[in-house]
């Protein structure tokens, strides 16, 4: 089951940080489809947020079709999102290379600002697969 964190910090909506950690859960195979979301309870219990919010970041999620709800049983994953599971060899290199970033001094918005220098570069519309030169 996912475990939601709020960065009340962030200046991301605390709905949409939920709907991004439902989907990067997706994502990595955390969430498979059938599987139940927290209950809001659960939810709240956890992050002190409103229950509104969750139920928010739920429907959300239920009408771009990755989640379902099923009166008086829950919140349920419909599809997967999934490509990049969590036991990837990709996601050690990726550990092992954030750990080096931050044993360099790197705090979490240097690590992130530099990470998406180099998804840019690679996953930009101006460069084709075979451009990254």
């Amino acid at each position: 089951m996912v475990e939601y964190r709020i960065d009340r910090r962030s200046g991301v909506a605390t709905y949409v940080q939920i709907v991004q950690q439902t989907k990067q859960a997706l994502r990595l195979g955390l969430l498979e489809p059938g599987d139940k979301l927290p209950t809001a309870r659960e939810v709240v219990e956890a992050t002190a947020i409103n229950p509104n919010t969750v139920l928010k970041a739920y429907r959300e999620l239920e009408r771009e079709g990755l989640v379902e709800a099923r009166r008086g049983l829950g919140t349920f994953v419909r599809r997967s999102l999934g490509t990049a599971p969590a036991e990837s060899p990709l996601h050690g290199e990726l550990d092992a290379w954030a750990g080096r970033a931050r044993a360099a001094g790197l705090d979490r918005e240097d690590v992130a600002a530099l990470f998406t220098a180099v998804l840019d570069r690679h996953f930009s519309d101006q460069h084709s697969q075979g451009d990254l030169s």
